[in-house]
């Protein structure tokens, strides 16, 4: 199938909008693919139309009904809760085996994790410990219901190829995959093709993020990740590198998702879909 452009509800966080606003966006956009977030539990602002998260509390039939009417299929559920250390021991492995329960009734056939440019500075031996016993148990519930784990370069231990090779060799499971992240590896401080190219292997998606040049001359280096770009995609100092990494994507036949990941006003969603569509025609 090659190439599959979607976007990242999580766009309309900025914005303080819902989930069904991404949703019409998608659809006003010609996008087949969305990606959203998960809430495990009750969030009154997502409550209120504020959030653009799900609960995985919902009715995961009646959401997959309307995605159908709407033409929409969800490429990935992002669960996200920091599942390296000792918290993901005992807050995370219970969240996403949820989330994988919840992403397989949506039929969204991945979900996204994430270490956290907060993680507890522990020894990186005793990190890379804890979080394959996390991911062991994850895997287990992965298996079962044949839903796909990605981890999503995004903090200290994610942004670290050498700690990212030896997590996903341990396992060397179909079922434990790399979401790459265009914008993270920027602001890491890598070249994102280079970096790509270190992990690509395991890789099965990517969020597509532009930098600020602002926020670039501000953070690079010294961040392990951004939620979004401010800019649309191709707007940025990132647009070079997307590109980049795009034309490498199709000189390799990638075959997977790529999620828009901009800040969610309607002229930010139309110059990315845009500008996207025509890298990826070049």
């Amino acid at each position: 199938m090659g190439i599959r452009l979607g976007m990242h509800a999580d766009n309309w966080r900025g914005q303080s909008g819902n989930f069904w606003q991404a949703v019409d966006s998608a659809v006003k956009h010609d996008l087949k693919y969305l990606e959203a977030g998960t809430v495990n539990g009750q969030y009154f602002v997502t409550a209120l139309g504020y959030d653009p998260s799900i609960s995985i509390f919902e009715n995961p039939v009646a959401i997959k009904r309307k995605l159908d009417e709407k033409g929409l299929a969800l490429s990935m559920l992002d669960a996200s809760y920091p599942i390296f250390g000792p918290d993901g021991s005992y807050y995370g492995v219970q969240y996403y085996t949820q989330v994988i329960r919840f992403a397989k009734e949506l039929g969204a056939p991945k979900v996204d994790s994430v270490d956290s440019g907060l993680a507890p500075d522990l020894p990186r031996d005793e990190m890379l410990r804890i979080t394959i016993g996390n991911y062991t148990e994850i895997l287990k519930w992965a298996h079962d219901y044949d839903i796909t784990i990605c981890i999503e370069p995004h903090g200290q231990y994610t942004g670290d190829g050498e700690f990212m090779l030896k997590l996903l060799g341990h396992f060397e499971d179909e079922h434990l995959r790399v979401n790459f992240d265009t914008g993270n590896a920027f602001i890491q401080g890598h070249d994102p093709l280079e970096y790509y190219k270190e992990l690509e292997k395991y890789i099965v998606s990517s969020h597509i993020k532009d930098v600020d040049p602002g926020l670039a001359a501000a953070l690079r280096g010294e961040e392990t990740g951004i939620g979004m770009s401010a800019v649309p995609i191709g707007a940025g100092v990132n647009a070079d590198n997307i590109r980049k990494v795009l034309a490498y994507m199709k000189e390799r036949d990638f075959d997977g998702d790529v999620s828009i990941e901009c800040d969610g006003s309607d002229e930010n969603i139309r110059l990315s879909v845009e500008w996207i569509r025509g890298v990826l025609a070049e």
